[in-house]
């Protein structure tokens, strides 16, 4: 057994408490390879399942117990932050709220299968008030779902690789380096992604200097709050005639979007995710004049330009 196979095997409950650990902080190493992997090495018997389960679920469980805390102190800034730096920012914080507000703590059962959720819905929960002990229950029982689901893959594998002693013997020589290639090849592919996503956005952006001179010189601009009631609840002040619309209201009540003006979207996201998908969208439906406010709300306000408080319902026509 090459030396590399035999150290993992080894030390298999920290690689993978410190792998599954770095990745639900934040950190874009994706585990779903590595607990695969440990799951076919199950068929020979090399590891447990019970160690592979253990590993993990404590390591989601010390991430996501940080993230909840921050998320409940500190609020929509810690799901920025996140949202910054996440492979998966064109679909994190909207997302992650809409199938909270949805379903309530019952997303935590699946949230760990979906890139961007995984790592969101715990800060999120937080942010929503949510009783700690609702959410850890939910969020191990997700868990356990998860890396059950992955293990029990990973084990069909490693029992069909087992009858052909060629494959086995060439996997117990290579394995752990296929599972870094994987890895890796997972996180190119999540960077290209976001790049492409990232460069449309480019097309379409508009300054908040350009947006406060065409305000100024008094043009006819129809702006959209995109925001979840989770991001507008801490401060709840709109762009000077904003007009809140959620993004699935936006889509199906398009003709009532006027074509004949500049049309300015703004959310939460750092990356202008949620505006930027929205105006790809509403092009399809023939507005071109759709452009994302670079920065969203916050961008906006850190220029120090004005903003009013939202005197009606969150969401109006």
């Amino acid at each position: 057994m090459h030396f590399t196979v035999q150290f993992f095997l080894e030390y298999s409950f920290w690689i993978l408490f410190g792998w599954v650990l770095a990745e639900q902080l934040g950190v874009p190493l994706p585990s779903s390879p590595i607990i695969l992997a440990a799951g076919a090495f199950t068929s020979t018997h090399h590891m447990g399942i019970g160690t592979i389960v253990l590993a993990v679920m404590s390591g989601c469980a010390l991430a996501d117990s940080i993230w909840f805390r921050l998320g409940g102190r500190f609020g929509s800034p810690v799901t920025r932050w996140i949202c910054r730096f996440s492979l998966e920012s064109a679909s994190c914080v909207r997302k992650t709220e809409d199938i909270l507000t949805r379903h309530g703590p019952v997303a935590l059962l699946f949230a760990k299968f979906i890139p961007g959720l995984n790592t969101m819905a715990a800060p999120l929960a937080g942010q929503s008030k949510m009783k700690y002990r609702i959410f850890l229950m939910y969020d191990m029982a997700g868990s356990f779902l998860w890396v059950a689901t992955l293990v029990l893959i990973g084990r069909f594998f490693g029992d069909a690789i087992r009858r052909n002693q060629a494959i086995l013997h060439w996997l117990n020589r290579s394995a752990f380096g296929l599972v870094i290639l994987v890895a890796i090849g997972i996180v190119i592919g999540r960077l290209v992604r976001q790049q492409q996503f990232l460069r449309k956005i480019r097309t379409l952006r508009i300054e908040p200097t350009e947006l406060k001179a065409m305000m100024d010189r008094g043009e006819d601009l129809y702006i959209i709050d995109l925001r979840h009631p989770l991001d507008i609840l801490p401060d709840p002040r709109v762009l000077p005639g904003a007009v809140c619309l959620p993004p699935n209201e936006l889509i199906t009540r398009n003709a009532e979007i006027p074509r004949d003006r500049d049309i300015v979207l703004y959310c939460t996201c750092p990356s202008e995710a949620t505006s930027a998908r929205v105006a790809l969208s509403m092009r399809r439906f023939g507005i071109e004049r759709i452009r994302p406010l670079r920065g969203g709300f916050d961008g906006w306000k850190e220029q120090g330009y004005p903003l009013v408080e939202i005197t009606g319902p969150l969401a109006q026509s």
